[in-house]
Protein backbone atom coordinates (compact mmCIF):
# COMPACT_ATOMS: atom_id res chain seq x y z
CA UNK A 1 0.00 0.00 0.00
CA UNK A 2 1.35 3.42 -0.94
CA UNK A 3 0.32 6.25 1.34
CA UNK A 4 0.94 9.96 0.93
CA UNK A 5 2.74 12.08 3.47
CA UNK A 6 0.64 13.08 6.45
CA UNK A 7 -1.73 10.11 6.46
CA UNK A 8 -2.56 8.35 9.71
CA UNK A 9 -3.23 4.82 10.91
CA UNK A 10 -4.58 3.39 14.16
CA UNK A 11 -2.64 0.39 15.48
CA UNK A 12 -4.51 -2.22 17.50
CA UNK A 13 -3.39 -2.71 21.11
CA UNK A 14 -1.46 -5.83 22.09
CA UNK A 15 -0.50 -6.58 18.49
CA UNK A 16 2.91 -6.11 16.88
CA UNK A 17 2.90 -3.46 14.15
CA UNK A 18 5.36 -3.56 11.26
CA UNK A 19 5.98 -0.62 8.95
CA UNK A 20 8.14 -1.01 5.83
CA UNK A 21 9.38 2.13 4.09
CA UNK A 22 10.83 2.18 0.61
CA UNK A 23 12.40 5.58 1.24
CA UNK A 24 13.56 7.55 4.23
CA UNK A 25 10.58 8.72 6.26
CA UNK A 26 9.97 10.24 9.63
CA UNK A 27 7.36 8.30 11.57
CA UNK A 28 5.81 9.45 14.80
CA UNK A 29 3.47 7.63 17.12
CA UNK A 30 1.13 8.60 19.93
CA UNK A 31 -0.04 5.98 22.45
CA UNK A 32 -3.28 6.02 24.46
CA UNK A 33 -3.40 3.86 27.62
CA UNK A 34 -6.99 2.74 27.10
CA UNK A 35 -7.50 1.96 30.77
CA UNK A 36 -7.19 5.69 31.39
CA UNK A 37 -9.18 6.84 28.35
CA UNK A 38 -12.06 4.35 28.07
CA UNK A 39 -14.31 6.50 30.23
CA UNK A 40 -13.68 9.46 27.95
CA UNK A 41 -14.60 7.37 24.90
CA UNK A 42 -17.79 6.14 26.54
CA UNK A 43 -18.84 9.66 27.39
CA UNK A 44 -17.90 11.18 24.04
CA UNK A 45 -20.10 8.70 22.16
CA UNK A 46 -22.65 7.90 24.88
CA UNK A 47 -21.19 4.38 25.15
CA UNK A 48 -21.96 3.63 21.50
CA UNK A 49 -18.38 3.37 20.25
CA UNK A 50 -15.77 0.63 20.48
CA UNK A 51 -12.51 0.54 18.57
CA UNK A 52 -12.80 -3.25 18.41
CA UNK A 53 -16.02 -3.06 16.39
CA UNK A 54 -15.34 0.11 14.40
CA UNK A 55 -13.09 -1.44 11.70
CA UNK A 56 -10.72 1.49 12.18
CA UNK A 57 -7.66 -0.59 13.15
CA UNK A 58 -5.13 -0.82 10.34
CA UNK A 59 -7.07 1.60 8.20
CA UNK A 60 -5.04 4.40 6.60
CA UNK A 61 -6.91 7.69 6.60
CA UNK A 62 -6.46 11.42 6.37
CA UNK A 63 -7.75 13.72 9.08
CA UNK A 64 -6.85 17.43 8.97
CA UNK A 65 -8.09 17.92 12.54
CA UNK A 66 -5.96 15.09 13.98
CA UNK A 67 -2.98 16.13 11.90
CA UNK A 68 -3.34 19.70 13.18
CA UNK A 69 -3.67 18.53 16.79
CA UNK A 70 -0.56 16.37 16.49
CA UNK A 71 1.40 19.09 14.73
CA UNK A 72 0.53 21.60 17.46
CA UNK A 73 1.33 19.09 20.20
CA UNK A 74 4.76 18.20 18.80
CA UNK A 75 5.61 21.83 18.01
CA UNK A 76 4.78 22.88 21.57
CA UNK A 77 6.81 19.98 22.95
CA UNK A 78 9.81 21.07 20.91
CA UNK A 79 9.47 24.64 22.19
CA UNK A 80 8.41 24.00 25.77
CA UNK A 81 9.67 20.51 26.58
CA UNK A 82 7.41 17.69 27.86
CA UNK A 83 3.75 18.65 27.47
CA UNK A 84 1.82 19.87 30.47
CA UNK A 85 -0.97 17.70 31.80
CA UNK A 86 -3.46 20.25 30.49
CA UNK A 87 -2.00 20.19 26.98
CA UNK A 88 -1.65 16.41 26.79
CA UNK A 89 -5.18 15.72 28.03
CA UNK A 90 -6.74 18.36 25.76
CA UNK A 91 -4.93 17.04 22.68
CA UNK A 92 -5.96 13.49 23.55
CA UNK A 93 -9.62 14.49 23.88
CA UNK A 94 -9.55 16.22 20.52
CA UNK A 95 -7.95 13.24 18.78
CA UNK A 96 -10.23 10.64 20.37
CA UNK A 97 -13.32 12.68 19.50
CA UNK A 98 -12.27 12.73 15.85
CA UNK A 99 -11.53 8.98 15.89
CA UNK A 100 -15.04 8.39 17.21
CA UNK A 101 -16.44 10.42 14.33
CA UNK A 102 -14.32 8.57 11.78
CA UNK A 103 -15.44 5.27 13.28
CA UNK A 104 -19.07 6.18 12.71
CA UNK A 105 -20.07 7.12 16.25
CA UNK A 106 -22.10 10.32 16.64
CA UNK A 107 -20.57 12.48 19.33
CA UNK A 108 -22.59 13.62 22.29
CA UNK A 109 -23.74 17.15 21.58
CA UNK A 110 -22.33 20.02 23.60
CA UNK A 111 -24.91 21.64 25.87
CA UNK A 112 -23.88 25.25 25.68
CA UNK A 113 -21.08 27.00 27.52
CA UNK A 114 -20.08 27.02 31.15
CA UNK A 115 -22.38 28.38 33.79
CA UNK A 116 -21.19 31.85 34.92
CA UNK A 117 -20.17 30.58 38.35
CA UNK A 118 -18.21 27.68 36.83
CA UNK A 119 -16.41 29.92 34.36
CA UNK A 120 -15.50 32.38 37.11
CA UNK A 121 -14.15 29.67 39.42
CA UNK A 122 -12.11 28.02 36.68
CA UNK A 123 -10.51 31.27 35.56
CA UNK A 124 -9.72 32.16 39.17
CA UNK A 125 -8.12 28.75 39.67
CA UNK A 126 -5.99 29.15 36.55
CA UNK A 127 -4.77 32.58 37.69
CA UNK A 128 -4.04 31.34 41.20
CA UNK A 129 -2.00 28.36 39.96
CA UNK A 130 -0.06 29.80 37.05
CA UNK A 131 3.18 28.35 38.35
CA UNK A 132 1.77 24.80 38.60
CA UNK A 133 1.14 22.04 36.08
CA UNK A 134 -2.63 22.27 36.47
CA UNK A 135 -4.58 19.50 34.77
CA UNK A 136 -7.72 19.54 32.67
CA UNK A 137 -9.28 17.10 35.12
CA UNK A 138 -8.78 19.55 38.01
CA UNK A 139 -10.42 22.39 36.07
CA UNK A 140 -13.28 20.12 35.05
CA UNK A 141 -13.81 19.07 38.67
CA UNK A 142 -13.99 22.74 39.67
CA UNK A 143 -16.82 23.16 37.16
CA UNK A 144 -18.42 19.85 38.24
CA UNK A 145 -18.14 18.47 34.71
CA UNK A 146 -16.32 15.63 33.00
CA UNK A 147 -13.08 16.59 31.19
CA UNK A 148 -14.67 15.86 27.79
CA UNK A 149 -17.67 18.16 28.28
CA UNK A 150 -15.65 20.76 30.17
CA UNK A 151 -13.14 21.21 27.33
CA UNK A 152 -15.89 21.77 24.77
CA UNK A 153 -17.97 24.06 27.00
CA UNK A 154 -14.93 26.11 28.06
CA UNK A 155 -14.14 26.87 24.42
CA UNK A 156 -17.75 27.87 23.80
CA UNK A 157 -17.69 30.28 26.74
CA UNK A 158 -14.19 31.73 26.49
CA UNK A 159 -13.56 31.40 22.75
CA UNK A 160 -10.33 29.39 22.98
CA UNK A 161 -9.32 26.03 24.53
CA UNK A 162 -8.16 25.99 28.17
CA UNK A 163 -4.49 25.49 27.24
CA UNK A 164 -4.54 28.56 24.95
CA UNK A 165 -6.19 30.67 27.62
CA UNK A 166 -3.65 29.51 30.21
CA UNK A 167 -0.80 30.61 27.94
CA UNK A 168 -2.45 34.03 27.59
CA UNK A 169 -2.65 34.35 31.37
CA UNK A 170 1.00 33.39 31.71
CA UNK A 171 2.07 35.95 29.12
CA UNK A 172 0.01 38.66 30.83
CA UNK A 173 1.62 37.85 34.20
CA UNK A 174 5.10 37.70 32.69
CA UNK A 175 4.59 41.14 31.12
CA UNK A 176 3.36 42.51 34.43
CA UNK A 177 6.40 41.17 36.31
CA UNK A 178 8.80 42.46 33.66
CA UNK A 179 7.18 45.90 33.84
CA UNK A 180 6.85 46.28 37.61
CA UNK A 181 9.64 44.24 39.20
CA UNK A 182 13.38 43.65 38.88
CA UNK A 183 13.04 39.89 39.20
CA UNK A 184 15.47 37.97 36.98
CA UNK A 185 13.87 36.39 33.92
CA UNK A 186 14.65 32.95 35.35
CA UNK A 187 12.51 33.67 38.43
CA UNK A 188 9.73 35.14 36.30
CA UNK A 189 9.71 31.96 34.21
CA UNK A 190 9.16 29.89 37.36
CA UNK A 191 6.47 32.29 38.61
CA UNK A 192 4.41 31.79 35.45
CA UNK A 193 4.89 28.04 35.11
CA UNK A 194 7.80 27.54 32.70
CA UNK A 195 10.74 25.29 33.44
CA UNK A 196 13.47 27.74 32.41
CA UNK A 197 14.11 31.22 31.09
CA UNK A 198 14.85 29.69 27.68
CA UNK A 199 11.37 28.16 27.50
CA UNK A 200 9.79 31.44 28.61
CA UNK A 201 11.81 33.31 26.00
CA UNK A 202 10.63 31.02 23.18
CA UNK A 203 6.98 31.38 24.16
CA UNK A 204 7.35 35.11 24.81
CA UNK A 205 8.91 35.81 21.42
CA UNK A 206 6.11 33.88 19.74
CA UNK A 207 3.44 36.01 21.40
CA UNK A 208 5.14 39.38 21.91
CA UNK A 209 7.57 39.41 18.96
CA UNK A 210 10.48 40.25 21.25
CA UNK A 211 12.45 38.66 24.06
CA UNK A 212 11.54 39.22 27.74
CA UNK A 213 14.69 41.32 28.19
CA UNK A 214 13.89 43.50 25.18
CA UNK A 215 10.31 43.87 26.41
CA UNK A 216 11.52 45.08 29.82
CA UNK A 217 13.80 47.62 28.16
CA UNK A 218 11.01 48.78 25.86
CA UNK A 219 8.49 49.47 28.60
CA UNK A 220 11.05 51.14 30.86
CA UNK A 221 12.85 53.22 28.26
CA UNK A 222 10.61 53.54 25.18
CA UNK A 223 12.54 56.52 23.80
CA UNK A 224 15.71 54.42 23.66
CA UNK A 225 13.88 51.71 21.72
CA UNK A 226 12.52 54.25 19.25
CA UNK A 227 15.99 55.67 18.72
CA UNK A 228 17.39 52.21 18.08
CA UNK A 229 14.77 51.56 15.43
Amino acid sequence: MTTPKGTLAVAAPNFATTVINDDSHRLRSLAFPMAQWQGVLDEAADGRFSFDSSCIYGRVFDSPSIRSALRNLWALCEHEGPPSRLLARAAGLEILAELCRLGGAPLATAKGGLAPWAQRRCLELMRARLSEDISLDELAAEARLSPFHFARMFKQSVGVPPRVYLTRLRMEKACELLETTDLPVTEIAQEVGYSSNQVLARVFVKHQRMSPTDYRRAVRDPLRVIALQ
